[in-house]
C-alpha cells in the first residue's frame, strides 16, 4: 500500500530530520572554508588568470549567498520548507559537479554563482526544519546542534581542504558535496509537506533581490579591478559610485515593500542594527584573514596546500570551541562581552601580525600561538553577533533575523576579498603585501569592538513579575514585543 505525505513524520524522527538540516548547514558553510585552499592549485592549473580574477571563485559565492540569504527565508515560507530544501541541494549539488568539471575559469565563476544560489536556499530551509520539526522543548538544544554544523565545517575545513587539494587536486574540493547532496536529496522525503501560498504568504521582491546582488556585485568589481583599470577611469566610477547606488535603492525599497528583499524592519531595534553592523565589518576581517593566511604560508613560506590546511585548522577549531563555550553566557552581558572582547583580541592579533610577519617558516614559535589566538577572538565574534541578533528580535522573527546577520557578514565578506585582491600584488610574494591584509582586518576589528560595546539585551520579565497575582485564569497573556534598545 503506498505511503501518504502524512506518514513522513513517522518514517523520520525528529532526530533525523535534525541530522538533515545540520548536514545542509555544515555543507554550504565548508564550501566557503575550504574553497581557499584551492586558490594556489587554481594558479598552477589556469595559467593565464590573474590572482584577482581567481579571487572571484570565493567572491562570486559570497555575493549571491548574501543577496539571496534573506529572501529565501520568506521563499521557506511560502513555499514550504520541502520544497525549497530539496530545490536548494539539488541546485547546489548539481552546481558542484559543474565546478568540478569546469575547463575555465569562466564557466567555474558561472558554476560557483549557481553554487551560491543553492547554498542560500539550503540556510533557511535547513534552520526553517529545526524550528517547525524539532519539539518546543528541544528547540533551543536543536538551534544550538544546527549552528555547531556550521561551526564544524569551519573548523575542518583548512584540514580537509588541504588533504583534497594535496593528494587530489582542487576539482576534488567540489566533487566531495556530490555524495552529501545526493543522501540529503533522499533524506528530505521525511520532511513533512505544508501547503503552497497562502494569502498572508507572499514571494519575496525578485526587482529589490537583484538590485541588492547587483549592486554589492558592482562595487566589489571597481574594487578588485580598479588597479588595472585605473581608479580615475570610468569603468572603475562607475562600478564604485553604481554599486552603492543600488544597494540604497534595495533599501529603499525594502523599505515600503509587502514582502521585502531584506526585512531592514528589524533595524529598528538599536542592538539587532549594531549586531548586523558589526557582523558586516567581522566579514570584512574574516573572509581577508582565512584567505591571505593560505596565500601568505604557501608564498612566503613555502608550504604545500595540506601543510597549508594543516596550519589553519588549529585556529580554526580554537574558534569552534570558543564559539560553543562563550553561548552558555548569560544573555545580559554575553552578546556584549564576547563581541567586543573578541574585537580586541582579534584587533591585537591582527596588528601584530600586521608589523612582525616573517619571512621564512616559524610556526611553533609564531604562527601557532597566534592563529589560537585569533581563534579564541573569531569565535567570540561569530557567537556574540549572532546571539545578539537572535535575542534583540522576538521569537516568531528569529529566522529573519538570523538569515539577515548572515547576510550582513557575508556581504562584508566580500568586500573584504574584494580589497585583498586589489591591495596583493600580482606576484602575490611580497611580505609587505601581506601585511597590509592583516592591518585592514586588524582595523575592521576595531570597529567590531565599538560596535559591541553598544548591544545590550534586554530581556523581558519573567512570568511570576509580569503577571498579576490575581489574573483571571482564562485571560490570555500579551505577548513580550522586541526587546526595544
Amino acid at each position: 500500500m503506498a505511503t501518504t505525505d502524512a506518514d513522513a513524520p513517522q518514517r523520520r524522527s525528529a532526530a533525523s530530520l535534525l541530522l538533515l538540516a545540520s548536514g545542509a548547514s555544515f555543507l554550504a558553510v565548508l564550501d566557503v572554508t575550504v574553497v581557499n585552499l584551492a586558490i594556489p592549485d587554481l594558479r598552477e592549473d589556469f595559467t593565464g588568470s590573474a590572482f584577482k580574477d581567481l579571487s572571484w571563485v570565493i567572491t562570486i559565492y559570497a555575493i549571491v549567498f548574501a543577496a539571496l540569504l534573506a529572501p529565501a527565508g520568506r521563499l521557506a515560507d511560502a513555499l514550504g520548507r520541502r520544497t525549497l530544501f530539496i530545490a536548494g541541494i539539488s541546485v547546489f549539488t548539481a552546481a558542484s559537479l559543474a565546478c568540478a568539471v569546469s575547463p575555465d575559469l569562466g564557466i567555474l565563476l558561472a558554476a560557483r554563482a549557481v553554487q551560491g544560489l543553492g547554498a542560500a536556499a539550503m540556510i533557511p530551509a535547513s534552520l526553517a526544519i529545526v524550528l517547525m520539526d524539532s519539539p518546543a522543548e528541544r528547540r533551543r538544544a536543536a538551534i544550538g546542534q544546527w549552528s555547531a554544523a556550521a561551526a564544524l565545517a569551519a573548523a575542518v575545513g583548512p584540514a580537509l581542504g588541504g588533504v583534497l587539494v594535496d593528494v587530489f587536486g582542487w576539482r576534488s574540493l567540489f566533487l566531495i558535496n556530490i555524495p552529501f547532496g545526493l543522501f540529503f536529496i533522499y533524506g528530505a522525503i521525511g520532511i513533512p509537506r505544508t501547503t503552497g501560498l497562502g494569502t498572508e504568504r507572499k514571494l519575496p521582491d525578485l526587482l529589490g533581490t537583484i538590485m541588492l546582488g547587483a549592486g554589492v556585485g558592482l562595487f566589489c568589481l571597481g574594487i578588485s579591478k580598479g588597479g588595472d583599470w585605473g581608479w580615475s577611469e570610468a569603468s572603475t566610477l562607475i562600478c564604485v559610485i553604481l554599486g552603492p547606488i543600488l544597494i540604497g535603492l534595495c533599501l529603499l525599497r525594502s523599505a515600503k515593500h509587502p514582502a521585502p528583499a531584506l526585512e531592514i524592519s528589524l533595524w529598528r531595534n538599536r542592538t539587532f542594527a549594531l549586531a548586523n553592523a558589526a557582523a558586516f565589518f567581522y566579514g570584512i576581517a574574516l573572509f581577508s584573514w582565512l584567505l591571505v593566511g593560505v596565500l601568505y604560508v604557501t608564498q612566503a613560506w613555502g608550504y604545500s596546500e595540506l601543510e597549508a590546511g594543516l596550519a589553519m585548522t588549529p585556529g580554526a577549531f580554537m574558534a569552534t570551541i570558543v564559539a560553543m563555550r562563550v553561548g552558555k553566557l548569560p544573555p545580559s552581558y554575553g552578546p556584549r562581552l564576547a563581541t567586543a572582547g573578541g574585537g580586541i583580541i582579534l584587533a591585537g592579533t591582527g596588528f601584530l601580525l600586521a608589523f612582525t610577519l616573517p619571512d621564512h617558516g616559524m610556526f611553533l614559535a609564531y604562527w601557532l600561538p597566534l592563529g589560537m589566538l585569533a581563534g579564541v577572538g573569531m569565535g567570540a565574534i561569530t557567537t556574540g553577533t549572532s546571539t545578539a541578533a537572535a535575542l534583540s528580535v522576538s521569537p516568531l522573527r528569529f529566522a529573519g533575523a538570523t538569515g539577515l546577520n548572515q547576510t550582513a557578514r557575508q556581504i562584508g565578506g566580500a568586500i573584504g576579498i574584494a580589497v585583498l585582491a586589489t591591495v596583493i600584488s600580482g606576484g602575490i610574494s611580497e611580505i609587505a603585501d601581506f601585511e597590509r591584509i592583516y592591518l585592514i582586518a586588524a582595523c575592521a576589528s576595531v570597529v567590531v569592538t565599538a560596535l559591541g560595546l553598544g548591544l545590550t539585551i534586554k530581556l523581558p520579565p519573567t512570568p511570576a513579575a509580569a503577571t498579576p497575582p490575581a489574573q483571571p485564569a482564562g485571560e490570555q497573556k500579551t505577548p513580550a514585543p522586541d526587546a526595544a534598545n
